[in-house]
């Protein structure tokens, strides 16, 4: 069962746009049901999976190019509406005949003037000048023959067209950025007045549907949930116990890479709170084995799920007996970042919900977040009752502290980040800045610095601090702390937590870097 065909659904083919993911998050945002796809989907799959509507992204490619991504010629004849965004556009353009620009290169702001306001321009006027962004080298002079002209830029004849005869658009901006002010209603126009699209893929409505899948999935087995206490663990294991009730067993392992009291804190509200069954396995000597000389990221992740399949195995055969299906919190954004389905898009790392995992398990995975973004999981999670100190809390990778930690992982490293994870976050709490923080977090270097304690010289450890502000962990940016709390959180360190004589404060944003710096 696909509970989202229940829904009106768009499909984006992403052809390798670093916005392509906000294309979609300002989709769902609308309350619309999409998924990002490859663009070499074929014309039976399109008919069968049933869009209301296709976007084409944008991407770095020439239309011009060896070996360009494209798609099927059809797809503009299938009576399906299509958007065009940036290269999108350009495809269309090239397609139905117009001539592709090479060069005239522009790059961020520009000013669009409104030609024809019509259904994609709904509410716009006449001549009427708004900001966009773009981001393209190729452009447009001339639109298709039997396409309209709709909007223009000092520097772009055509930024936007449409065909006289049907519903297929593009547009040379991105509407899908903030830096592109009303592109949010020129998104909504494409779903509601162009696409006929309906506002039904809301929490309620998922949730209902996921419990329904769930139990079609399972029938009457038992069921474990590998739980973290993260928000996608804990909401994964209350959707699942709405589903199948007493025949789920949480199961909570200790893999030595927690954060300061991290164990603890779990089984004290899962037990109090959630109602359900729970089984707390200390395994981090064998953890710690398997990361033991273990320095490369992907390495990391590898052992670490490795390991954590092999203890969960043996837990749920003691605890439970033979259990078929094994719940997990994967995300979407998981998915895209890791598997085959962002066309040509680059993988950027594993994720542990998608990657590192053993390829022979005796478990079926359930995975009822997997067309989630994380906002809409924190809604899900709130849907469900969760209290909102879990609902709310920033990601923890499940490889923990393991990725915070370069180079080699020891339990005095470990130890030392734990302590200055915890005097950052309590800081942060104090500040009350918490809730403004997508997620904040301490990384141990794998590098020693020269400084000066009681009039003696000292070469001890470098820690880094990392705090972003995000919608869904797609995109971010970091956080702007007030000097002061900066201040305090070093001083704090540097004073309490022995081998620390450096904290950093990390200002990159995704892209170019990640947010987890493994």
């Amino acid at each position: 069962m696909d509970p989202t065909k229940a829904h009106d659904r768009i499909l984006i083919l992403d052809y390798g746009s670093q916005y392509t993911q906000l294309i979609a998050r300002r989709v769902r945002e609308e309350r619309v049901y999409c998924e990002i796809q490859p663009p070499d989907r074929s014309l039976d799959w399109i008919r069968q999976w049933g869009p209301a509507g296709i976007i084409l992204s944008g991407g770095p490619s020439s239309v011009y190019d060896a070996e360009v991504p494209t798609v099927n010629r059809e797809v503009l004849e299938l009576g399906i509406p299509v958007l065009g965004i940036c290269y999108g556009m350009q495809l269309v353009a090239h397609m139905e005949g117009a001539v592709v620009e090479r060069g005239r290169r522009e790059y961020g702001r520009a000013e669009l003037t409104v030609e024809e306001p019509d259904e994609l321009f709904d509410g716009f006027e006449a001549g009427e000048v708004t900001t966009v962004w773009s981001s393209h080298g190729d452009h447009v002079n001339a639109p298709p023959p039997e396409y309209a002209t709709l909007a223009s830029t000092p520097a772009l004849p055509v930024a936007a067209f449409r065909a006289r005869d049907r519903e297929v658009y593009g547009v040379q901006f991105h509407p899908e950025v903030a830096h592109t002010p009303r592109g949010e209603e020129i998104l909504s126009n494409f779903l509601f007045r162009i696409c006929g699209c309906r506002p039904t893929w809301t929490p309620g409505a998922f949730v209902d549907e996921a419990v329904e899948r769930v139990r079609e999935q399972v029938g009457d087995a038992e069921v474990v949930c590998g739980l973290s206490g993260g928000v996608d663990s804990s909401v994964a294991a209350s959707l699942v116990h709405r589903a199948v009730g007493d025949r789920l067993t949480c199961i909570f392992v200790d893999n030595g890479v927690l954060r300061k009291g991290e164990r603890e804190a779990v089984e004290r509200t899962f037990r109090k709170h959630l109602g359900m069954r729970l089984v707390v396995a200390d395994a981090s000597d064998e953890f710690l084995d398997a990361l033991d000389g273990v320095v490369d990221p992907e390495d990391k992740r590898v052992a670490v799920g490795n390991t954590f399949i092999r203890v969960f195995e043996r837990v749920a055969r003691e605890e439970v007996g033979e259990v078929p299906y094994l719940v997990q919190g994967t995300l979407y954004p998981d998915v895209i970042e890791s598997l085959a389905v962002r066309g040509p898009s680059a993988t950027i790392k594993t994720h542990h919900n998608v990657g590192g995992l053993p390829e022979e398990m005796s478990f079926e995975l359930v995975e009822p977040l997997r067309e989630l973004f994380k906002d809409e999981v924190r809604q899900v999670g709130r849907e469900l009752g969760l209290p909102e100190e879990f609902v709310g809390r920033h990601p923890f990778p499940g490889p923990g502290l393991a990725i915070r930690i370069l180079g080699r992982v020891s339990r005095d490293r470990l130890k030392t980040l734990r302590e200055a994870d915890s005097i950052y976050l309590e800081e942060i709490r104090s500040a009350g800045l918490y809730d403004e923080i997508w997620q904040a977090f301490c990384v141990l270097l794998p590098v020693q610095s020269v400084g000066v304690m009681g009039d003696a010289r000292t070469y001890e450890d470098v820690v880094a601090l990392r705090a972003v502000t995000s919608r869904d962990g797609m995109t971010a940016d970091w956080y702007r702390f007030p000097d002061d709390v900066l201040a305090t959180v070093s001083t704090r360190i540097i004073n309490e937590v022995p081998g620390v004589n450096r904290v950093t404060y990390d200002v990159s944003s995704k892209p170019p870097a990640t947010i987890e710096w493994e």
